[in-house]
């Protein structure tokens, strides 16, 4: 191929082209993809139908099931529908698409992930003021801000992307992924998505700061606590959070790095299966499993006693 312009469709890898093994990843997508889908719906449900749940905290937390929701919507059906229909075509405008709306997503993720932080450092080192200063507007106001970053996000990566001039249209990869869309490069010279990986780098960097900087701050705080029951209580509201920020950044640091190097394809399979259905799969049972009103208004949603 010449030029983009010849581009109109890529091939995204192919799991395999035995019909058994291709029936059998879509089975598997299918188990994980509503694995995610109910458990963040179930999230979604528990906070808006649940008044005692309408806190800022919880607030966040149905955002974050909204993109997690839309972040393993945007990939598995796509490719469980290639699976089962024994194709591996996407329109490039369906690929533009979906990198611009997983970035989004993703993006979307981590800059909510900061804000959490930010509630939890409130709550717990500046308790006379948490109503004042997590008021109803200062939430939405955050909220909006951690989409529109989002959406800046994806639209300026996917500019730059696709602004390129493609040599290949096979990607390496069940989903348009944009590591491996930079393979297919024709010439060498990444000048403008150098740029924004650049400033991705750092405003990721920022975020990562801010949060470990806020959470040494929680837990000087959580120390001066003269009760063990408090400190418990304190520690508690903290650690969902922490274990889904910690898991986030662990499972697309390790992809990420990973792109830098010539890895074999089925290495780069399972790290991407890491850091994009991971993360949305265990959120939801996260937060359940360790908070008592999650549990409590999951029980009153689905009847249990």
């Amino acid at each position: 191929m010449d030029n983009q312009t010849s581009v109109s469709e890529f091939l995204l890898l192919e799991f395999s082209s035995t019909r058994e093994l291709q029936i059998l990843h879509f089975v598997l997508f299918l188990v994980l993809y509503l694995a995610a889908i109910t458990g963040n719906l179930l999230i979604i449900s528990a906070v808006a139908f649940d008044h005692q749940l309408h806190t800022p905290m919880y607030f966040f937390l149905m955002n974050l099931a909204l993109q997690d929701l839309g972040q393993v919507s945007v990939i598995i059906p796509k490719s469980m529908i290639n699976s089962l229909l024994n194709t591996r075509h996407i329109s490039y405008s369906e690929c533009v698409a979906q990198i611009l709306l997983f970035l989004f997503f993703v993006a979307s993720d981590f800059f909510l992930l900061t804000v959490m932080a930010y509630d939890r450092y409130v709550a717990i080192c500046n308790p006379l003021q948490y109503e004042m200063i997590m008021n109803k507007r200062a939430c939405l106001q955050m909220t909006a801000s951690v989409w529109f970053a989002g959406l800046l996000y994806g639209v300026l990566h996917t500019s730059v992307t696709f602004a390129a001039t493609f040599c290949s249209n096979m990607v390496n990869q069940f989903f348009c992924e944009v590591p491996q869309l930079l393979k297919l490069y024709c010439s060498k010279a990444y000048q403008a998505e150098i740029i924004v990986l650049v400033i991705s780098l750092l405003g990721s960097l920022g975020c990562f700061i801010f949060t470990i900087a806020t959470y040494v701050m929680i837990f000087m705080a959580v120390l001066r606590i003269p009760s063990e029951q408090g400190r418990k209580k304190a520690f508690s509201t903290c650690l969902p959070h922490l274990i889904v920020f910690s898991t986030f950044m662990f499972t697309s640091s390790i992809a990420h790095f990973s792109s830098a190097f010539n890895t074999p394809p089925y290495m780069d399979f399972v790290l991407t299966i890491m850091y994009s259905m991971v993360p949305p799969l265990l959120n939801p049972f996260i937060y359940s499993m360790r908070n008592k009103d999650i549990k409590v208004a999951l029980s009153k949603l689905l009847g249990v006693s």
